[in-house]
């Protein structure tokens, strides 16, 4: 694989005003609770803003976790354009071992379109009901929790049910997500190592799991801000990106997303619907935030339980800083934000020596 990279700018030839994204910086340093470790953004095509947080580097592999489903999402995206799955199919269709098992009529009227958008049926999380009911076998496990509700009429963010659009694709593909998704998506957007978690069936599982740089996050962004185009090559299906991104089902009152006001606006196919454009969303704060409205692109890694109040701060500070054409007489500011990039440093953590009658323990 050639790894070409993402062409640069100038955040002002590109309209992004640098004191907006000193701003943004200022805001996460001083806020205790948020730890960055990245951050990428991408404006009409072009990198105009990326820093790491020293120890974190750009080609270090970062836990994505939930972040992970916007790939799986992908990979069931191309399986579907091949021919190979088919998003109005029953779920047990792809697994008849488990027909005589699954006599549940909603599990049974359960269709790939449903567990592609966490609309299952299911009122809660059943991830450790699914792994405790049949740990050989997740998918048997996820289907032998009935549904409280009809399928389609519901969200509840459910890792099963990405686990088993997973499983479907490694199934109708006879590979595991990453060697399917290699040469179709990997090796075309120029994205280096990745490792995806498996569990003890060998899958990989989907919901989480999956380690890559932030590069890749960028990358995949702006990919679906351009439907699916990279470089003029189309990889994705004309007009997933709009399907995937599409509020499928509402969020809005259920027991996870409370009342985050951008958890409330519905979910697509394994992307959530923001108050400014769609994003794949990990713990802890990995985004991928696909801004369309402003032509752009923002990928972070982070560690945060204050992932709401991250992006408040997006929105807060970047937002107004997405200019509608080119600055001019802003090379000052921007070599200032190039440097203040380039030197990005979490703080030392706390700590001191080791105790003297006990240093023997470390040496």
């Amino acid at each position: 694989m050639t790894v070409h990279p993402l062409p640069t700018a100038d955040p002002a030839a590109q309209g992004v005003d640098a004191s907006g994204v000193h701003a943004f910086l200022d805001a996460l340093e001083a806020d205790p609770d948020i730890e960055p470790h990245s951050l990428m953004i991408l404006r009409h095509g072009h990198l105009v803003t990326a820093g790491w947080w020293a120890p974190y580097t750009a080609r270090r592999p970062h836990l994505l976790y939930s972040l992970s489903k916007s790939f799986t999402a992908t990979a069931a995206a191309l399986a579907e354009a091949e021919g190979l799955l088919d998003f109005d199919a029953p779920v047990l269709s792809y697994f008849p071992e488990f027909e005589a098992d699954i006599t549940d009529p909603r599990s049974r009227a359960m269709l790939v379109r449903h567990v592609a958008s966490m609309a299952s049926g299911h009122e809660d999380e059943t991830v450790d009901e699914a792994y405790g009911t049949d740990p050989a076998e997740p998918v048997r496990g996820f289907l032998l929790q009935p549904p409280q509700r009809d399928p389609g009429t519901v969200f509840a963010y459910n890792q099963p049910c990405t686990y088993t659009l997973g499983a479907i694709v490694q199934r109708v593909t006879g590979q595991t997500l990453t060697d399917y998704l290699r040469p179709r998506l990997f090796d075309p957007l120029g994205i280096g190592e990745t490792l995806w978690q498996r569990d003890r069936t060998g899958r990989e599982i989907g919901f989480s799991g999956l380690h890559a740089a932030t590069d890749a996050v960028a990358r995949l962004g702006q990919l679906y801000l351009d439907d699916g185009v990279w470089r003029g090559e189309r990889l994705l299906p004309r007009g997933w990106a709009a399907r995937a991104s599409h509020p499928h089902i509402p969020t809005a009152g259920t027991t996870l997303v409370g009342d985050r006001q951008d958890s409330i606006r519905g979910y697509g196919y394994q992307f959530w619907v923001s108050r400014h454009g769609f994003r794949g969303d990990g713990a802890y704060g990995q985004f991928c935030l696909v801004l369309p409205e402003h032509d752009a692109v923002v990928a972070v890694t982070t560690a945060t339980e204050r992932t709401q109040e991250y992006l408040d701060l997006v929105w807060r500070h970047l937002l107004p800083a997405f200019r509608p054409a080119p600055l001019t007489g802003r090379r000052a500011a921007d070599t200032a934000l190039r440097e203040r990039l380039e030197r990005l440093a979490l703080p030392p953590a706390d700590g001191g020596p080791a105790v003297p009658e006990r240093a023997g323990d470390w040496s």
